[in-house]
């Protein structure tokens, strides 16, 4: 795709994520619209695909903050893993679209997540796994920045390194807010760039919703070091009111709301 139609994409996803959250009167707009465009860098741009998502050959991605599914959710189905069908099925009992993404319920979903950071670490164990069997699979994570405060993403941080799991890439969503303040003044992380590359990982930052630095940055390599790119983005991104409003975090729109947000995202303005 070029950037043009990476970027038609983003809006599409977008709309489609409110949607769902609007529907199923719940859900976490703030950092599903943050992370949008590194969704759709990475499986419209990037990964290594298939149309079985059982095909062992692909790459596999973990999304960590398991929370900001609708946009995941929205490609999943756009793919024709899902039935598009079932978006609007956000949240419902026996969905596959559930509040947090489960393996057993929904095809494409690699790994079941929703307590912050396990999914930092079944990353890490994926691709030390790939590694020790010679397999070319590159293992993707998307977490947050106010995840990686929990001790446990460190640990695995340690072991990436010391394993030396180049074939994984962590990908931080540097949104700068969280459930109910700013990661500064709940748990401030000094220089995230430094920190991980005293953890032994490469290290990159770039504009979270600039796509031409975005699939530059996925294409960069160091032969025996994890990568990390700490993509900053703004939470809430596209919709004037909710970007960078911590009380986006977790509350849905409105029907109103929808409407202005989907005029805001180019949309018909009904949802």
């Amino acid at each position: 795709m070029t950037t043009a139609e990476l970027a038609a994409k983003a809006r599409e996803i977008r709309q489609e994520s409110l949607r769902m959250m609007c529907r199923a009167g719940s859900g976490h707009p703030g950092g599903s619209l943050s992370a949008v465009d590194i969704l759709v860098a990475l499986y419209y741009g990037k990964m290594k695909l298939s149309d079985d998502p059982g095909d062992e050959g692909r790459d596999r991605f973990i999304l960590s903050k398991g929370h900001s599914n609708p946009p995941y959710y929205a490609i999943l189905a756009d793919k024709g893993y899902v039935p598009h069908e079932e978006t609007d099925n956000l949240r419902r009992l026996h969905s596959p679209f559930q509040g947090h993404p489960d393996c057993n319920k929904c095809p494409g979903v690699d790994c079941s997540t929703g307590s912050l950071g396990q999914g930092i670490s079944v990353a890490t164990g994926l691709a030390l796994g790939f590694k020790m069997k010679n397999r070319d699979n590159h293992v993707y994570v998307l977490a947050g920045d106010g995840e990686i405060q929990e001790g446990i993403c460190w640990e695995a941080f340690l072991a990436a390194a010391h394993y030396q799991l180049d074939n994984l890439t962590v990908l931080v969503d540097n949104n700068r807010l969280q459930l109910d303040g700013t990661v500064e003044e709940i748990m401030g992380e000094g220089d995230l760039a430094a920190k991980f590359t005293a953890f032994g990982f490469a290290v990159r930052r770039v504009d979270g919703h600039d796509f031409d630095r975005l699939l530059a940055a996925l294409d960069c390599r160091e032969e025996g070091k994890p990568m990390c790119l700490i993509c900053d983005t703004v939470k809430g991104k596209g919709v004037s009111f909710m970007e960078n409003q911590v009380e986006w975090h977790g509350k849905a729109p409105d029907a109103q709301q929808l409407e202005q947000a989907l005029r805001e995202l180019g949309g018909e303005g009904n949802g």
